[in-house]
């Protein structure tokens, strides 16, 4: 038996994990973050890994990815890979995922390629207001990943704002599903469930 597999995407900051959290509750299914497979960057300083752009597609390892989703559809098991945001780079430990039934992806880049949407049994768009989504982002990013609200404004100001519009919003056509990342969570879970 395969697995069946739902993909979620969106700009940063728009729901996408609140989702997909609730989805796989509902479902007693995994989660697979895209934010795990950020490329391997050992081979430059901290400063370099710094510097890098992560809010475009190439800073994802999305080969290791593709063939970690085709392993997870025929119901193998997979080692997911631990990234440390704070020194931008990936742990020697990665995580066991067993087969499961079904596998949530997602991650900004989810429904980007071409090679990556086929794998995909139901494709999912949360869409929110880039206003709502960087009030949102700057929140987590201080709370979460020690950033300073300069560091989060600068950031969001020169890549993840434009890299959004360039890479990730003109994926909403690609969805089979689309929510909204500020609507009732449980009528959000219930669309996606819908069109399984």
């Amino acid at each position: 038996m395969g697995t069946y597999l739902i993909g979620i995407a969106g700009p940063s900051g728009s729901g996408k994990s609140e989702l997909s959290r609730r989805l796989a509750q509902r479902l007693h299914a995994p989660v697979i973050s895209m934010d795990s497979y950020y490329r391997e960057l050992h081979h430059l300083t901290l400063a370099e890994r710094a510097a890098v752009n992560f809010d475009e597609p190439a800073s994802i390892d999305d080969e290791l990815l593709r063939q970690h989703l085709a392993a997870i559809r025929e119901g193998q098991p997979v080692e997911i890979p631990r990234y440390d945001f704070a020194t931008h780079a990936r742990l020697p430990e990665a995580d066991p995922l067993a087969p499961s039934a079904v596998v949530v992806l997602e991650g900004l880049f989810t429904l980007y390629w071409e090679e990556m949407r086929r794998l995909l049994d139901t494709t999912v768009y949360v869409d929110l207001e880039d206003e709502i989504c960087y009030a949102r982002r700057l929140a987590r990013d201080i709370r979460e990943r020690g950033r300073t609200p300069e560091c989060v404004e600068r950031q969001y100001r020169t890549t993840v704002k434009p890299m959004a519009q360039q890479y990730i919003l003109p994926t909403k056509r690609h969805a089979k599903v689309v929510v909204r990342g500020d609507g009732q969570l449980d009528e959000s879970v219930e669309a996606v469930l819908r069109s399984t």
